[in-house]
């Protein structure tokens, strides 16, 4: 696997790939990869004849009180583990390949209305800093098709719609979330969470599950939404946000919507927790 700090490299060896009619699949990162990640790279392998993942633990899209320099950084166990995955090329940019003028001066991309709730209410200016790294990853990387895992369901959203409104000819791909066995969704996060922290964080699955029978069963909104916050907050959460919306397109739920979507984050201890479920009615 070739591992490169330089645009020209990658875009020379990804043009090489093209002009043999071959095809691209990109896989953007923050490292510190799980299994996750790396059903991300196997699924990428499956759809295109080569597989790019690039690893930037990205700061335009951390607050100011976030945890940038606590985030954890396994570089050289991550590239173990993309080779035996089957990635290619591995990108591997530092701030100043990025933003060479600074975060201030950089150019950027905002996409409205669908950025500034639930984790965008919590977080302002990150999906500015997602939408603007992955904008600037596909016009280095320019490949055919793109995979992001579907647990964070918001952010594959604004990526879509980016793609959508700036006529990028790429394909975006979700995937589905991968679970520990407690249920609890795989994440870099869940590193931080004590052995009991993680055992109660399993009641985010359960939660969902609870919600969406009792959806499917007839049961109103606000009735639901209020047994599963008590049941989060019995079970050790502080909950920063539960909601349930429309799946196509994250608007608030009406009487003809079929396909919902359940979305939550709340903090077990310090740690923030993201996590959602698709189902239709």
């Amino acid at each position: 696997m070739l591992s490169s700090q330089d645009i020209v490299q990658i875009r020379s060896q990804i043009s090489q790939w093209k002009r043999q009619g071959e095809t691209v699949a990109f896989v953007p990162t923050m490292g510190n990869l799980h299994l996750g990640h790396i059903t991300l790279v196997k699924e990428a392998k499956k759809r295109a004849d080569h597989v790019v993942v690039s690893i930037f633990v990205n700061p335009m899209q951390f607050g100011e009180n976030e945890d940038l320099d606590a985030y954890p950084r396994t570089l050289e166990a991550d590239k173990a583990a993309l080779i035996d995955a089957g990635a290619e090329l591995l990108f591997i940019p530092t701030p100043e390949t990025i933003y060479p003028k600074g975060m201030d001066k950089q150019t950027y991309v905002e996409v409205p209305n669908i950025s500034d709730e639930l984790c965008g209410a919590s977080r302002p200016g990150h999906f500015r800093g997602v939408a603007t790294i992955v904008c600037k990853l596909f016009n280095i990387v320019q490949p055919d098709i793109a995979l992001f895992g579907k647990k964070d369901f918001q952010q594959l959203m604004v990526i879509r719609t980016m793609v959508v409104d700036l006529s990028l000819p790429i394909e975006v791909i979700g995937v589905e979330t991968i679970r520990e066995p407690s249920g609890l969704a795989m994440s870099s996060r869940n590193g931080y969470l004590s052995s009991e922290e993680k055992q109660q964080a399993a009641t985010l699955k359960q939660t969902m599950d609870a919600m969406e029978l009792q959806i499917q069963q007839g049961l109103a909104l606000p009735e639901v939404l209020a047994k599963a916050e008590q049941q989060l907050t019995n079970a050790g959460f502080k909950i920063d946000y539960l909601a349930v919306r429309n799946a196509t397109d994250l608007y608030e739920v009406t009487p003809e919507d079929t396909k919902l979507v359940i979305l939550a984050a709340a903090f077990m201890g310090k740690t923030r927790l993201i996590d959602n479920q698709e189902f239709s009615r």
